[in-house]
């Protein structure tokens, strides 16, 4: 069986492909990120299907993205000779200059060249259409086109060496010699389309799409404007965030899979394919911080679409291309990875209650603003009445970021999140002079913090009001400026959940009941959490060393999953996880601007990690360095009232 950390990530901004070490294409959803998969072996190896090329003897193999793309090259040495096999998901500008408009040819293009010696070729081709719920009709249309059809899909196959038809696959076998090539496209259309293989491209048509989406990535990394420490990783998590965006919406996925365990052979297996408003939002600060105002651009019309109605009816998440309904499904006939049953596909959360969204979107609003990004009177209204729904709400018990399938409860975190939507709301009325109830958003807010700060009465935060139970979202009380990071209630915070949760340097997100069998990994992003933590605190050394703990999780190309087993560092969960390299951009972000600001927040002053960073980074960019950007206080703020003795 393939580990989760055994593949690389294709995407096209649109949908996205998973190729194993071994040259197999494990999973493929076309024409988009949520579209029922055409590959999906890594779900079931006997029914899944799958897209492989690799040489026909023994082999070892090696492999890398081409520098600053999502390209993927991998070299496999075989006792005659040498194979590099380079993939992609084609793409070229689809208008504008920002990058956000992604043109796609649905497609899954590879091309085979032989480096040194004589390796003969292995190619076969299985589409499974509909996650493997049947065998589609394949039949050849040329020497070298193929035609797969069934149910809504079609898959055309077009090579430049021969193809064969056989037992319900396309199979080749080429000898290639040093210096020659070959090329493999698999493109998907609706099963109604019809192709003659007179239109089939050829090898420059192959030649140019790959030139093109190299020229494609290249050119929007190159926009990145990160230069602090760990650059490489960063910039790779930036391509990887790019790839997981659904270019015609702005909308970003979760993970581009379904159903990857978060405990070998459990039965915790999600569809991430949508668009979490928490994670989505969280990942444009990232992408903020690192200069991509365009996919914030992008992502904040697509959520005034999307929501567009009464604020109160706002959902946790969306389909990308906005639907609401996501019901969840059990697909009984697939194995699961590893045996990990059930499959599902469709999110049965998306209807719970999530006080902290409200929270998630105004915070974002409120950085998007300060790197000088527009906010109309239209947009203003509905972020208006977010707070408001925040006052009406904000004492009712919920589900919790985690998504707990259990009786709602008081958690922390949620109240801290109220609290960031009302502290929030009030900046942006009050420097940008905009209408609101100014003096009642202010007494909820107080009444919010009076709340959180009885809930701590054993000295710490707990997970939930009541509880003595230990949840490492209660990290984000100093990174979100509610107390500061020197106080005695985060100190002994910090104190209580490394004691609790972590282990082996890596932090569970809790362990208390949520109404689901099984169990899961340690949580990455918790970690960073903890490296945020730390960093700020002055305690350097043992932020670097969490730091570089979590770095070496990543997979041999730079991709990181959800969880992690402790100790071996097995990944768990759905694979990329945009939550993940959110978080690395983040806290890489945050550890270069308290190395290096000059006018580095006091740890006994409450402030806004995110919003620090990005106010380095902005006066870095302008060659501000000497002293706080204008407007700076109202950011990187010092808290409006004392905080606790």
């Amino acid at each position: 069986m393939r580990r989760i950390a055994d593949y690389a990530l294709l995407g096209d901004c649109h949908s996205a492909a998973l190729v194993a070490r071994d040259g197999s294409i494990d999973w493929a959803c076309f024409p988009r990120f949520d579209s029922p998969a055409v590959f999906c072996r890594i779900l079931d190896a006997r029914r899944g299907g799958s897209f492989g090329i690799a040489p026909d003897c023994g082999f070892q193999s090696t492999r890398r993205y081409v520098e600053d793309t999502n390209v993927l090259a991998t070299t496999f040495v075989t006792p005659h000779g040498t194979l590099e096999v380079v993939d992609c998901m084609p793409v070229y500008p689809g208008g504008g200059e920002s990058g956000t408009h992604v043109g796609t040819r649905h497609a899954l293009l590879r091309r085979v060249r032989c480096v040194s010696g004589e390796v003969p070729v292995r190619v076969v081709v299985t589409p499974r259409f509909e996650y493997g719920a049947f065998v589609p009709l394949l039949r050849l249309t040329s020497w070298r086109t193929a035609e797969v059809v069934g149910g809504a899909d079609a898959l055309w196959v077009t090579a430049t060496h021969p193809l064969v038809a056989r037992e319900d696959a396309l199979r080749a076998r080429w000898t290639l010699r040093a210096g020659e090539e070959a090329w493999v496209e698999a493109a998907w259309t609706q099963s109604f389309v019809e192709r003659s293989p007179e239109d089939a491209p050829d090898r420059d048509d192959f030649h140019q799409r790959l030139e093109d989406t190299l020229t494609f990535w290249r050119t929007w990394a190159a926009r990145c404007a990160y230069t602090g420490p760990h650059a490489r990783v960063v910039r790779r998590s930036a391509l990887t965030l790019k790839a997981l965006t659904y270019a015609p919406t702005g909308a970003l996925v979760a993970a581009p899979t379904t159903s990857l365990p978060e405990e070998p052979g459990g039965v915790r297996n999600w569809d991430y394919r949508f668009t979490w408003l928490r994670d989505a939002s969280l990942t444009l600060i990232s992408l903020l911080v690192l200069g991509y105002r365009d996919e914030a651009d992008a992502f904040r019309h697509w959520l005034r679409r999307t929501s567009a109605g009464r604020p109160e009816d706002i959902q946790i998440m969306y389909g990308i291309q906005g639907h609401r309904l996501l019901p969840e499904v059990e697909l009984a006939h697939l194995e699961g990875h590893g045996g990990a049953r059930p499959v599902r596909v469709g999110n049965g959360a998306v209807k719970q209650l999530q006080l902290d969204v409200p929270g998630e979107l105004l915070e974002a609003a409120w950085l998007y603003v300060r790197a000088g990004g527009p906010l109309s009177r239209a947009n203003w209204g509905y972020l208006a009445g977010l707070v408001e729904d925040v006052c009406r709400r904000w004492r009712l018990p919920d589900q919790g970021l985690w998504e707990i399938r259990d009786e709602p409860r008081h958690f922390v975190h949620s109240k801290l999140l109220c609290w960031v939507a009302l502290d929030r709301g009030l900046r942006l009325a009050r420097t940008r002079g905009l209408p609101a109830p100014l003096s009642r958003w202010a007494r909820e807010r107080a009444a919010l913090r009076r709340y959180l700060l009885e809930c701590a009465k054993d000295g710490w935060f707990p997970q939930a009001r009541d509880m003595d139970a230990a949840d490492a979202s209660t990290l984000l009380m100093p990174a979100l400026g509610f107390l500061p990071v020197a106080h005695p209630l985060v100190r002994e915070t910090v104190r209580v959940v490394r004691e609790r949760l972590e282990v082996d340097g890596l932090l569970y997100r809790y362990h208390t009941p949520d109404g689901l069998a099984g169990g899961e990994g340690t949580f990455l992003l918790c970690s960073f959490w903890l490296v945020d933590v730390l960093a700020h605190a002055g305690l350097w050394d043992e932020a670097e060393e969490v730091l570089d703990r979590l770095l070496a999780l990543g997979n041999d190309v730079g991709l990181y999953a959800e969880e992690a087993v402790p100790v071996t560092g097995e990944a768990l969960g759905n694979f990329p996880q945009a939550f993940t390299h959110m978080a690395l951009v983040s806290t890489c972000a945050q550890l270069s601007a308290v190395y290096s600001a000059p006018w580095r927040p006091s740890p006994r002053r409450a402030c806004d990690f995110a919003g620090f960073a990005l106010e380095f980074l902005l006066a870095r960019r302008d060659a501000r360095l000497d002293q706080p950007p204008a407007g700076s206080n109202s950011l990187v703020f010092v808290r409006d009232m004392a905080p606790p003795r």
